[in-house]
């Protein structure tokens, strides 16, 4: 079993009285909503994919939407929070020398995360800019969490003279963008091109390091 199909699994079994029709109409969907987007996607396209009258969605799901959010709402609140901040603590916990170490740990942590999830990380990337549900558990159950604990590690290496002297929310924000603009452009926009993932790699970090670098920036302060 892939490791997609191992998270499909999962997420099936946290709904309890999940039927099997059901368990077919989910996975049907996630496919679709994947490979063609939401609004692209049609109930009977669905319907067909699981082997399934399109009846038997609505008996199940009112509206394609209450599909999409029986899929991502469990997985962002149960299932992928809750793995995000566990794996994503590896990264964090670890006293690295310096944060460009951090950073270069923080990417490759991430990368392969979003490898093994691929198909529900573009759902959810296709869809929280406009489904304000998701957004609301977004920052609840990953960003609050998350950001407190990135803060904490910028004021560290800021204490140490090896980061500007930058608000720490504005720090998390530059890196934070930089970095995922990589990870959707390498794995989401242009999966198809010619990538060098070691080098590029390296050229994010020392495109953060130079503009947060004590000694390449002017200091920015509140």
């Amino acid at each position: 079993m892939s490791e997609q199909e191992k998270l499909i699994d999962e997420l099936f079994n946290l709904e309890e009285g999940l039927t099997d029709k059901q368990k077919k109409i989910v996975a049907a969907a996630i496919e679709s909503f994947a490979a063609k987007g939401y609004a692209a996607t049609s109930t009977s396209e669905i319907a067909k994919k699981a082997g399934v009258a399109e009846g038997t969605i609505f008996r199940h799901y009112k509206t394609k939407k209450e599909l999409l959010l029986a899929i991502l709402a469990p997985m962002m609140a149960k299932l992928i929070a809750p793995f995000v901040i566990n794996d994503f603590n590896k990264v964090l916990n670890h006293d690295f020398e310096c944060f460009e170490d951090f950073l270069r740990a923080m990417i490759e942590n991430r990368t392969k995360f979003i490898i093994k999830n691929m198909q529900l990380f573009r759902i959810l990337i296709q869809e929280i800019p406009f489904q304000p549900e998701l957004r609301e558990q977004f920052k609840e159950h990953i960003a609050k969490k998350i950001v407190e604990r990135f803060r904490i590690i910028v004021e560290h290496y800021q204490a140490k003279g090896q980061l500007i002297e930058m608000p720490p929310y504005s720090v998390i924000r530059l890196t934070v963008s930089t970095v995922f603009g990589f990870v959707i452009a390498r794995y989401l926009l242009l999966p198809e091109a010619e990538w060098d993932d070691e080098a590029e790699i390296e050229r994010t970090v020392q495109f953060i390091m130079h503009g947060l670098s004590p000694g390449n920036s002017q200091q920015i302060k509140e």
